[in-house]
């Protein structure tokens, strides 16, 4: 059973968290993978937030202006969850990272370093207004009409670059798959682009 290697992404509002979960059901339920390691660093930050730690402060005053977290914060968490729970014959999900320049050259690194020579990199592609529908709907609290806008120009000059660092690199493939879909027709179309 060989292992894999996923990184998903997609403007908040996309479903990449709903897409992660059923290709994680699909893996296991086909028997392709016995652990999976699934990595949100989206989770990681709401953590921190709920911990009421100064740190949990900053962050929080961070998302709810759009911003991004800052590379060394994101970096540490990402890293810390490799140590932590990476094995050896586990598939990995990579969700929420890479989001920069930076830490797409890192993520890079941790492949190598890790011995993990083919990397698929799912795009769930969806238009700002109908992202800015899907989030206005989900009544988040950072997810005002202006912490939207600012997010999605983060994601356009940010997010976008960072995935497009791995274009044409040897063992890394873009899927780019069409959100505006209902969630099956998302999830069916992964499994065909990724022929698994």
């Amino acid at each position: 059973m060989k292992t894999q290697t996923f990184i998903f992404f997609g403007i908040v509002g996309s479903g990449k968290g709903t897409q992660v979960e059923l290709l994680e059901k699909y893996l296991k339920e086909n028997n392709l993978s016995q652990s999976i390691i699934s990595t949100s660093t989206g989770t990681e930050y709401r953590k921190i937030i709920a911990s009421n730690s100064y740190t949990g402060k900053i962050v929080k005053e961070r998302l709810e202006k759009g911003n991004l977290q800052p590379d060394f914060l994101t970096i540490s968490l990402f890293v810390n969850i490799l140590i932590s729970s990476l094995e050896e014959e586990s598939s990995f999900i990579s969700d929420g990272f890479p989001r920069t320049v930076i830490q797409s050259e890192l993520f890079e690194k941790a492949m190598k370093f890790y011995n993990r020579e083919k990397i698929e990199i799912i795009y769930i592609e969806l238009d700002k207004e109908e992202a800015t529908k899907r989030m206005m709907l989900r009544g988040r609290s950072d997810d005002t009409e202006e912490g939207i806008s600012k997010r999605f120009d983060e994601y356009v000059n940010n997010v976008i670059p960072s995935m497009n660092y791995f274009k044409d690199k040897e063992g890394y493939t873009i899927h780019t798959i069409n959100g505006k879909q209902s969630i099956e027709e998302v999830h069916y179309d992964i499994i065909k682009s990724l022929n698994i």
